[in-house]
C-alpha cells in the first residue's frame, strides 16, 4: 500500500467513488450492526472509515484498533445517505469504505484524556500528545499562517531576511542574559541575544536599509502567562525613515494581518502619548475595549479638610485618581476589601469608594467610605468628575502620580474583567513619546526602552543636564492591553550615544569595552535608522484567542523556565564541566 494520497480533512464529495489512501491516528472506534466505524484523524481533520464484515480478515484486524493507533487505510469514498450526513464534520457528507489496513504502531494507554480538561503539567509533560488535539493543531497552524503572511508582506516591501548570531556578548537590555561558556576560551562566556538590536543597527550602517528576521530571543527573567524565557520576534529595521514612516508601514502590515487572519478591520490606529495613556488608563499599554477611564479629580478636594486627599491633590508629584465602575454599587464589602488588598499589592496606598445609589438626591444618594471626612459638595463633585451614574461605584486612589495611576489602572482592568465589561473584538493603538529614562528602586536611573533609543529634540549637552525631562523617539503598538510591538528611532551619532552612556553611569572605559564595535561603526557614516519588533508569540496568542502564550508555542517552558517533557535544565556531567573549566558550587535552597 502506498502512503497517503490525501489528507483526512480534505476528503469530500468531489472524491466520490474514487480510491484514497489515508494516514493518521484513530480518534474513536465504534461497532454497530457488524460494521466497524473508525474516526481517522490527522492535522487537517477527521474522516469516518467503515470496515464491513464481508472482508473477514480486514474486519478482524480493524476490531483490534484502539484510540491513537497510527494506521494507514485504503478505501473508496462513498456519499453518506441523506439521513446520515453529519453537519458537524467538514467531511460529514462522505465516508470511506476500507479495502486495506496497515497498523504502523499501536498506542499505550494515554496519560491524557482528549475529551476532558487536563492539567497544565500533564499537557506540558506529554506535549507530543497534547499537540495532537485539534485545538493545538489550530494554534500552531495559525502561527504558521502568520509567519507566512509576514514573510510575504516584508518581501513585497523590499525587506531582506538576514540572520544574526545566536552566540554573542552580553548587552544591557533590561533583563539577565543566558550565558554560554566557551570551551576554547576558558573563563569567557557568550550570551544568547535578548534581541538582535545591535546587529540590526550594524546592518543599517552596512547599507542594508530594509532588514527583517523572525528570530529567537532569550531573557532570563521572572515569567508570567504571556512571557517565556525563549521567545520569537518579528524583528525589523530600516534606514532613512522617520518614526512616522516606520509606524505607517508596520501598521499596514498588522492591519492587513488581522484582516487576512480574522477578517477584522482594525481601521486607522489611534495615537496616544505616554502621558495621556498613564493619566487616562494608568498603563502604557491601555486596553481600549473597556469603556470607562481613569479621571483626575484633584480639583474636587484641593481645599478639603480631609488631608489624605487634599495633600495629594495639592502636591505636583501626586494625584487623586478615580474611576466609575458601571453597576459597581452592587459590590459586597468582601469584594471591596479584596479590591483594596489588590490595589496595595499593585503599589497603591489604599482605596476609597463611593456607592452611587441616586445622584438626584445629592449626598443623600451616595454612600462613601470616607463620607464623614468631606463636605457634601466635595462628595458630589468627586462623583461628577468621575462621570458616575446611578448604580455605579466610584473607586478613588491617591498618592505619588505614577504609582497611583499604575495601581488604579490595574484595578480598572481587574474590575472590568470581573464584571464582564471587556468588549469582544480587537482594539489597537500606538503609544508614543515615552520618557527617555525612568527611576527604578532596583537599578536607579535606567533607559525606559534601551540605551540605543534616540531622544527627541535635544543636544547631548541638554540630555546630560536634565535627563528626566527628555522624551524618547519611541513607539509601542498595543493590542487589547498587550504590548504587541515596540520600537524607536536609533541613535546614529557617536556623541549622543556617549551622552546616553554618561547619564546611565556607564564610564567611557566600560562603554568602550562593551560597545566599542558599535561606537566605532557610528564613526563611519552611520545613516539615520529606526526599527521595531513584534512579539510573534503574543500576536499569535491574540489572533488565536487564548490568554496563555504557552498555547501558541510547540514546546514551551513552565513559569519556572523548565521543560517538563525533556527535564531541562539538567545537571551537566563532570567531564563536560572540567572541559569548560567550570566548577558548580552548592547553593543553599
Amino acid at each position: 500500500m502506498s502512503m497517503r494520497s490525501i489528507y483526512c480533512g480534505n476528503v469530500n464529495l468531489s472524491a466520490k467513488d474514487t480510491q484514497v489512501t489515508l494516514c493518521g491516528w484513530v480518534n474513536r472506534r465504534r461497532d454497530l450492526g457488524g460494521l466497524i466505524f473508525i474516526d481517522l484523524r490527522d492535522r487537517t481533520g477527521i474522516v469516518q472509515v467503515v470496515f464491513e464484515p464481508d472482508n473477514q480478515q480486514l474486519h478482524e484486524v480493524a476490531s483490534t484498533l484502539r484510540n491513537e493507533f497510527c494506521i494507514c487505510v485504503k478505501g473508496t469514498v462513498k456519499a453518506r445517505p441523506a439521513d446520515q450526513i453529519n453537519s458537524k464534520m467538514a467531511t460529514g457528507e462522505i465516508e470511506v469504505y476500507a479495502s486495506e489496513l496497515k497498523i504502523f504502531n499501536k498506542s499505550a494507554p494515554l496519560p491524557l484524556d482528549f475529551n476532558q480538561e487536563n492539567t497544565e503539567e500533564q499537557r506540558l509533560r506529554y506535549r507530543y500528545l497534547d499537540l495532537r488535539r485539534p485545538q493545538m493543531v489550530n494554534m500552531l497552524t495559525t502561527r504558521a499562517k502568520i509567519t507566512h503572511f509576514v514573510r510575504q508582506f516584508m518581501d513585497s516591501h523590499g525587506f531582506l531576511d538576514i540572520e544574526t548570531p545566536m552566540l554573542t556578548k552580553a548587552t544591557p537590555e533590561g533583563a539577565r542574559d543566558y550565558l554560554v561558556p566557551s570551551r576554547v576560551h576558558h573563563g569567557k562566556f557568550y550570551a544568547l541575544p535578548q534581541s538582535p538590536q545591535l546587529f540590526k543597527q550594524l546592518l543599517m550602517i552596512a547599507g542594508y536599509d530594509r532588514y527583517y528576521q523572525i528570530v529567537k530571543c532569550f531573557r532570563d527573567e521572572d515569567l508570567r502567562a504571556d512571557r517565556q524565557p525563549e521567545f520569537t520576534q518579528i524583528d525589523v529595521e530600516t534606514s532613512f525613515m522617520t518614526s512616522q514612516d516606520v509606524r505607517d508601514i508596520m501598521e499596514e502590515m498588522i492591519v492587513s494581518l488581522f484582516k487576512n487572519m480574522k477578517n477584522v478591520d482594525l481601521g486607522k490606529l489611534p495615537v496616544m502619548t505616554w502621558e495621556d495613556a498613564m493619566d487616562r488608563f494608568g498603563s502604557d499599554k491601555p486596553d481600549l475595549r473597556i469603556d470607562f477611564e481613569l479621571k483626575l479629580v484633584d480639583e474636587a478636594v484641593k481645599n478639603s479638610d480631609f488631608k489624605v486627599l487634599s495633600e495629594a491633590a495639592c502636591d505636583d508629584k501626586s494625584r487623586v485618581i478615580a474611576f466609575a465602575l458601571p453597576g459597581g454599587a452592587a459590590l459586597t464589602r468582601r469584594q471591596i476589601d479584596d479590591y483594596t488588598d489588590y490595589v496595595k499589592k499593585m503599589g497603591g496606598s489604599g482605596l476609597l469608594y463611593i456607592k452611587v445609589n441616586e445622584i438626584a438626591k445629592g449626598a443623600d444618594g451616595l454612600k462613601a467610605s470616607f463620607g464623614k471626612h468631606v463636605t457634601e459638595k466635595e462628595l458630589t463633585d468627586l462623583v461628577a468628575l468621575s462621570g458616575a451614574k446611578d448604580g455605579d461605584m466610584v473607586f478613588i486612589g491617591c498618592g505619588p502620580r505614577i504609582k497611583t495611576a499604575t495601581a488604579m489602572g490595574a484595578l480598572r482592568l481587574k474590575t472590568a474583567k470581573d464584571a464582564n465589561l471587556v468588549a469582544d473584538g480587537y482594539k489597537a493603538l500606538w503609544v508614543v513619546d515615552f520618557p527617555m529614562f525612568e527611576m527604578t528602586e532596583e537599578a536607579g536611573l535606567t533607559a525606559m526602552h534601551h540605551p540605543f533609543t534616540a531622544p527627541k529634540d535635544v543636544t547631548p549637552e541638554q540630555l546630560i543636564a536634565d535627563p528626566m525631562s527628555v522624551y524618547a523617539d519611541a513607539y509601542d503598538l498595543v493590542i487589547n492591553g498587550y504590548e504587541s510591538g515596540g520600537g524607536s528611532v536609533r541613535i546614529y551619532d557617536q556623541n549622543m550615544q556617549n551622552a546616553v552612556f554618561t547619564v546611565l553611569g556607564i564610564s567611557q572605559e566600560e562603554a568602550r569595552e562593551k560597545f566599542g564595535f558599535l561606537l566605532d561603526a557610528l564613526s563611519f557614516g552611520a545613516p539615520p535608522h529606526a526599527g521595531l519588533a513584534f512579539g510573534l508569540d503574543r500576536v499569535t496568542m491574540l489572533i488565536a484567542g487564548t490568554d496563555n502564550i504557552r498555547d501558541v508555542i510547540a514546546f514551551p517552558k513552565t513559569t519556572a523556565a523548565a521543560c517538563l517533557m525533556t527535564d531541562a535544565p539538567n545537571f551537566a556531567n563532570s567531564d563536560a564541566l572540567n572541559e569548560l573549566a567550570i566548577a558548580v558550587t552548592d547553593i543553599e535552597k
